[in-house]
């Protein structure tokens, strides 16, 4: 992954995680935007990509 992909897809996490962290319990946001990244570079929507992120933190948090 080069950069410039980097830059966007962390761009794009930073603006799908906000709606999960107004309700989401105290976690380090790098889990999510991770689980969203490698979702979005496996190629699935945006909207599949929050809903893996937001799966990978339900196993996170228990």
């Amino acid at each position: 992954m080069d950069v410039k992909t980097l830059t966007e897809l962390l761009r794009e996490a930073e603006e799908h995680h906000g709606s999960y962290e107004a309700s989401a319990p105290a976690h380090h946001w790098s889990d999510w935007y991770a689980a969203y990244i490698v979702s979005r570079a496996a190629g699935h929507s945006s909207e599949k990509a929050v809903s893996d992120a937001g799966k990978h933190m339900e196993a996170v948090l228990g």
